[in-house]
C-alpha cells in the first residue's frame, strides 16, 4: 500500500514499486505511473492504487461426475494486472487519501470472477466423464481447459487483467469414496506383501531344509570318516600287533637260539671239564699206581725192621692227635724184641 503522511494542510503520498498510482483533480490526471512519489490536498484529491505484481489465488473446486461422484479440483491461478488504467476505471481500486488504505475491496471481487471463471470448465469437463475416467485422466486436461477458459475471456480482457499460469494440483475424491477406491488398491498391495511374506516364509522354511540336509551330510560324511578312522585305527592295530609278535617271535627265536646255544656250550664244557676230569684223575690214578708201584718196589728190598718203623710211622701220622702217651715196659720190651728180630 501507497504510504501518505501530512503535512499542515498538505499530504505526500510515496508509491510502491509495484503499485501502479493515478492521481486526479477535478476531473484531471495530476500524477500517473508506477513508484510515483508527490504532494496533494486531501479534499480536492481521487487517488487509485492498482498493484502489478503477480499474484496467487488458490481454491477448491468441487464438481460431480457423470455417474454423480463427488470430486475436489484444487486449482492454483497466477495473474497480474497487465493494464492498469483498465482495472482502475472497471474496479475500485481508489485510496482513502488520509490513511492510505482502498474504500473497497477489489482483489476480492477479481478473484471472485477468477474463480468463478475457473471453476466452469471443471464443471463442464468432469460431467461428461465417469469416475474412473476423470480419475484416470487426471489433471492435466482440467488444466489445459482452465488455462483456456481464462486466456479467451473477455471481461478479464476488458480488466487488463493477464492469467500467467493455472496450476491443478489434483482430482482427487470424496474421502469415504476415496477410501472405497483405494481398497482394491490396498487389498492388492496386501495381497503382495502376504505373498512375499509367505514366499519369504518359504524360502526361509527351504534354506532351513538346505541347512539341515548339509548338517545331516556333514554328520554323514563325519560318521563315515570317523568309520574309516577307526578302521584304520584297528588295521594300524592290527599291523602294530602283527609287528610286535613278529618281533617277539624274532626275539623268542634268537632267545631260544642263544639259550640252545648256551645250553650246547655249556654241555660241551661240561662234556670237555668231564673229560679233562677224567683224563686227570686217569693220569692222577696212572701217577699214584705208578708211585705205589715205586714204592713197593723200593719197600721190596728192604729189611724188615725197617718196614716196621715205616709203618709205625705210617700209623702214627694216621692217628689222632695224643695229649699225653703213657709207655710200659712191657710195651717198650715187646717194641726192643720186635727191633732186634
Amino acid at each position: 500500500m501507497a504510504d501518505i503522511t501530512r503535512t499542515l494542510f498538505v499530504h505526500h503520498l510515496r508509491g510502491a514499486p509495484t503499485a501502479w498510482v493515478r492521481h486526479s483533480a477535478r476531473g484531471a490526471v495530476r500524477h500517473e505511473g508506477v513508484g510515483v512519489s508527490f504532494w496533494f490536498r486531501a479534499r480536492t484529491a481521487v487517488v487509485s492504487e492498482v498493484p502489478v505484481d503477480d499474484r496467487d489465488l488458490s481454491l477448491v473446486c468441487h464438481a460431480r461426475t457423470a455417474d454423480h461422484a463427488e470430486l475436489s479440483v484444487p486449482l492454483g491461478i497466477t495473474h497480474r494486472i497487465a493494464e492498469p488504467a483498465k482495472a482502475a476505471a472497471r474496479l475500485d481500486f481508489g485510496l482513502d487519501p488520509r490513511t492510505g488504505r482502498w474504500r473497497g475491496a477489489p482483489l476480492d471481487a477479481l478473484a471472485t470472477l477468477l474463480g468463478e471463471l475457473a471453476q466452469q470448465p471443471v464443471l463442464a469437463g468432469l460431467a461428461r466423464q465417469t469416475l474412473e475416467a476423470a480419475l484416470a485422466a487426471g489433471p492435466d486436461p482440467i488444466e489445459r481447459a482452465v488455462a483456456e477458459r481464462l486466456t479467451a475471456d473477455s471481461r478479464l480482457a476488458e480488466l487488463g487483467v493477464q492469467v500467467a499460469g493455472v496450476r491443478v494440483l489434483d482430482v482427487r475424491p470424496d474421502p469415504d469414496l476415496e477410501r472405497a477406491l483405494a481398497t482394491p488398491t490396498r487389498e492388492a498391495a496386501q495381497a503382495r506383501a502376504d505373498r512375499a511374506t509367505y514366499q519369504r516364509r518359504a524360502d526361509a522354511v527351504e534354506r532351513e531344509r538346505a541347512i539341515a540336509e548339509n548338517e545331516l551330510q556333514s554328520k554323514i560324511e563325519l560318521a563315515r570318516r570317523e568309520e574309516q578312522l577307526v578302521e584304520q585305527r584297528g588295521a594300524n592295530a592290527r599291523r602294530r600287533a602283527e609287528t610286535d609278535a613278529a618281533a617277539a617271535l624274532v626275539a623268542a627265536q634268537a632267545e631260544a637260539q642263544r639259550g640252545e646255544l648256551e645250553t650246547r656250550s655249556a654241555a660241551e664244557r661240561d662234556r670237555t671239564l668231564s673229560a679233562a676230569r677224567a683224563a686227570g684223575v686217569e693220569e692222577l690214578g696212572r701217577a699214584q699206581a705208578a708211585a705205589e708201584a715205586a714204592r713197593i718196589a723200593a719197600l721190596r728190598d728192604l729189611p724188615p725192621a725197617t718196614l716196621g718203623l715205616l709203618a709205625a710211622r705210617e700209623l702214627a701220622g694216621k692217628l689222632p692227635e695224643i695229649g699225653q702217651l703213657t709207655i710200659t715196659p712191657d710195651v717198650v720190651t715187646g717194641l726192643l724184641e720186635r727191633l732186634r728180630a
